[in-house]
């Protein structure tokens, strides 16, 4: 099995976890963030471990590639987040204006 076979890489900017609606971004969080494999997989009960071990090698093997995806990743959220702010974020913006 190659390592790729554990991804569907469904857009430029959603690669899950093959058979879940995990993407690779919410276990490398945790990676990134000092967790261990085995404590990656508590926080995230529905994927195996062998998942996890995957993700992070295919990280380490294209850290370039996917530091620029999860930037990428997160610079969408942030855009898209500021064209529509939730309501309480509206609230304090109005609140601050006054």
């Amino acid at each position: 099995m190659k390592l790729e076979d554990y991804f569907d890489f469904l857009a430029p900017d959603d690669i899950r976890l093959k058979g879940q609606l995990i993407g690779i971004e919410q276990v490398l969080s945790y990676y990134l963030d000092g967790y261990t494999p085995e404590k990656i997989a508590t926080h995230l009960p529905s994927v195996s471990l062998e998942k996890i071990y995957a993700t992070i090698t295919y990280y380490l093997h294209n850290q370039p590639v996917i530091d620029a995806y999860l930037t990428n990743l997160a610079n969408q959220r942030y855009y898209k987040y500021l064209a529509n702010p939730s309501l309480v974020a509206q609230r304090m913006r109005i609140l601050k204006n006054r």
